[in-house]
């Protein structure tokens, strides 16, 4: 299918309960792309504090579920539960293989659980729902982001690793207006608060991910060297940057997710083959670079 005549990514949002091979990668190597390793060590880092803010999506949407009206907002609201649930399962699974390398994550891990714990203890129902529609505002352009850079980032990586980052960040776009619009929903009144969470949720995952992206690149040998180590923090700055800039028409009254420059602009030729082949009973389980030219010709 034509990239111009693709359906929407956001018109239909389906759970798929899909399961990865985790215990498989036991004995790998966690700098899983060949083609760009810092870029591995950035999704890694980012990994460890995202299955955790997916439960606590979860929570906060099924909460939410109670005060949403619109029968449309709630269907979709059971689908972005349902993907998140099965996206904090297997990244759940993936981190225990991060922490047979890499001293800190066990408790990085827990530091981030216990974070959410805590927070939905604690906030008020605007404040998690805000939170909530602020962190989706980059898992979505990071979907969008990473896809654009395959060739650059992904190409020549280990299949499981790779399939797995490909249908998350597939299914991120996929029902990256839903938080949006319930945040809209109940408190549309207060556009001013929901901008303010934006920015809440940018602090949290830069703080969270560089903290674990340095010690990563210390354990993986990556600041032993100076020009390695420049080139690490500069791989790492310069992709916040581009996430924090495609991030500003958020802060706009009009923005909508459904109608981001990169989505409505063109679709990406991965995600669209992706979605046709997984649809159509393809195996996405594992993705080497025949099955990505097979996933290609799907689109």
């Amino acid at each position: 299918m034509p990239e111009d005549t693709a359906p929407h990514p956001m018109d239909h949002i389906p759970v798929r309960p899909l399961a990865f091979d985790v215990d498989g990668l036991a004995g790998k190597d966690p700098v899983w792309s060949r083609s760009c390793p810092e870029f591995s060590i950035l999704l890694n880092a980012l990994g460890l504090h995202v299955p955790y803010f997916e439960r606590y999506l979860i929570r906060v949407l099924n909460r939410a579920k109670a005060e949403v009206q619109d029968p449309k907002l709630r269907e979709a609201m059971s689908a972005i539960i349902g993907q998140e649930a099965h996206h904090a399962k297997n990244f759940l699974a993936y981190n225990k293989f991060l922490g047979l390398t890499y001293p800190k994550a066990p408790a990085l891990d827990d530091a981030a659980r216990d974070f959410f714990v805590e927070h939905l203890k604690i906030d008020t129902p605007r404040r998690q729902v805000g939170f909530t529609a602020g962190y989706e505002t980059f898992t979505f352009l990071a979907g969008m982001i990473v896809l654009d850079n395959y060739d650059a980032w992904f190409s020549d990586s280990e299949p499981t690793i790779k399939a797995m980052w490909v249908w998350h960040q597939v299914e991120e776009v996929e029902h990256g207006a839903v938080a949006f619009d319930v945040y809209k929903a109940l408190y549309g009144r207060h556009e001013w608060y929901r901008k303010y969470m934006i920015a809440v949720a940018l602090k949290h995952i830069v703080v969270e991910t560089v903290r674990a992206y340095f010690h990563m690149c210390k354990v993986s040998g990556f600041l032993r060297n100076p020009w390695r180590a420049w080139r690490s923090t500069a791989f790492l700055a310069s992709t916040l940057s581009r996430m924090a800039w495609l991030s500003l028409p958020v802060f706009s009254r009009k923005y909508h997710p459904r109608n981001h420059p990169l989505v409505t602009d063109r679709q990406n030729p991965i995600a669209v083959g992706w979605r046709n082949f997984e649809g159509k009973g393809g195996d996405v389980l594992a993705i080497d670079r025949e099955k990505m030219k097979t996933i290609l010709r799907a689109g």
